[in-house]
């Protein structure tokens, strides 16, 4: 590598990292909890659990359990409805003033069997929300979400440029070696480099499917414009069917259900919603499998006559974005890859802590200066090459 190449490097992998450092030590820290947020909330006792019953004891209709949720806040709409992921007896309704997305939402948690509601959990307070709400989009809303986005740009950015500099680094000196003989600076610069290289493809694909979640609310509103629009041709010019008229929602499920065997229900999506249209539910389905429940298949319902009218594939951007989910919160093989999740998340603590330390305690020399222990392309000492891209 030329003189001139490796200040290029070592510049970008300057401002990329100083730049986004501090948010990304801010993701890290929120994104700690939110890897245990099932955990914790049992812990808390925030988490809704059903009564025992004994087994095999029917559910009663979505209708049904809709309207004890309704009953519960009857100014207020039901945008969504979905069965926990844990515990299918256990349903959780969202009510909003309008069908329109808001932060203003009421949760009503109701058996599944019996109609009781269970509790009406608050899901915008607590400390949970708080780290969810930094974590996401830093209470600033779509802004906020592109902002993040950015961030995990420049962190990919200085990955890349990480490695390119880790490799003449660590010409002359054997993997993992730390020397301790040298100054303080020294030592956190190589504890740096070598948690860096350990923790690379981890904070890589992290930083990747994170970039890709702040574009959530984008790709949805795209497959609107660019799927959903063409399948409501034949309802133009048509009033949103109130919800006096619509069907049972019991009927809608089961034909929606009928269309694709084999899968399962993940939620639904009422009329007017973000993820709908004003004339259909919309069932999103799941596989089975740890692959396939991360794979939905909405089914397009009547919701004046319960008809299936359309079940689409999903387009690539929404698969892609739907995998990227599981990948970033590593909640999709139990306790032991949250586990795995949290070590890397707080080595990758002090890889961002040490770097921002390193550029605080920065010498008069630059930071390449290190590199004097390795030599530079060609066979030249290291040093001339650290002397000509320092100048």
């Amino acid at each position: 590598m030329t003189a001139s190449s490796l200040k290029a490097w070592a510049w970008l992998h300057k401002w990329s990292s100083l730049v986004c450092t501090l948010f990304m030590l801010l993701l890290c820290l929120t994104g700690l909890p939110l890897i245990f947020h099932h955990e914790i909330g049992h812990l808390l006792g925030t988490e809704v659990e059903a009564p025992p019953m004994p087994p095999g004891t029917p559910h009663v209709s979505v209708d049904r359990l809709m309207a004890a949720a309704q009953a519960r806040h009857p100014d207020r709409v039901v945008q969504f409805a979905s069965q926990d992921e844990d515990d299918a007896n256990v349903w959780f309704f969202t009510l909003t003033p309008t069908p329109a997305p808001t932060d203003d939402f009421r949760s009503v948690a109701v058996d599944g069997r019996s109609a009781e509601v269970l509790a009406q959990p608050r899901f915008d307070e607590g400390f949970m929300w708080v780290m969810f709400k930094l974590h996401v989009d830093l209470f600033a809303g779509l802004p906020g979400k592109l902002f993040l986005g950015l961030m995990g740009l420049l962190l990919l950015i200085a990955i890349v440029s990480g490695v390119v500099l880790y490799a003449p680094f660590m010409r002359r000196l054997d993997f993992g070696t730390v020397r301790r003989d040298r100054s303080p600076r020294t030592r956190w610069l190589d504890l740096h480099n070598l948690l860096g290289i350990v923790t690379l493809v981890w904070a890589f694909v992290v930083g990747a499917t994170g970039m890709v979640n702040t574009w959530a609310d984008l790709l949805v509103k795209y497959w609107q414009h660019d799927q959903l629009t063409a399948l409501m041709a034949p309802y133009a010019g048509q009033p949103p069917v109130p919800p006096a008229e619509r069907a049972s929602l019991q009927r809608s499920l089961d034909a929606a259900l009928a269309q694709v065997p084999g899968r399962e229900l993940s939620f639904i999506a009422f009329p007017g919603t973000a993820f709908s249209s004003p004339h259909h539910h919309t069932f999103f389905l799941r596989g089975d499998t740890p692959l396939t429940q991360r794979l939905l298949q909405p089914v397009l319902v009547d919701a004046r006559t319960a008809e299936v009218t359309a079940a689409p594939e999903l387009p690539w951007y929404l698969t892609a974005l739907l995998l990227s989910q599981p990948l970033h919160f590593g909640d999709y093989g139990g306790l032991p890859m949250q586990v795995l999740w949290a070590v890397l998340d707080v080595l990758t603590i002090v890889v961002l802590g040490s770097g921002l330390y390193l550029w605080l305690r920065r010498a008069r020399r630059p930071l390449l200066a290190d590199l004097a222990d390795a030599p530079a392309a060609g066979g030249a000492p290291a040093y001339v090459a650290v002397r000509e891209a320092s100048r």
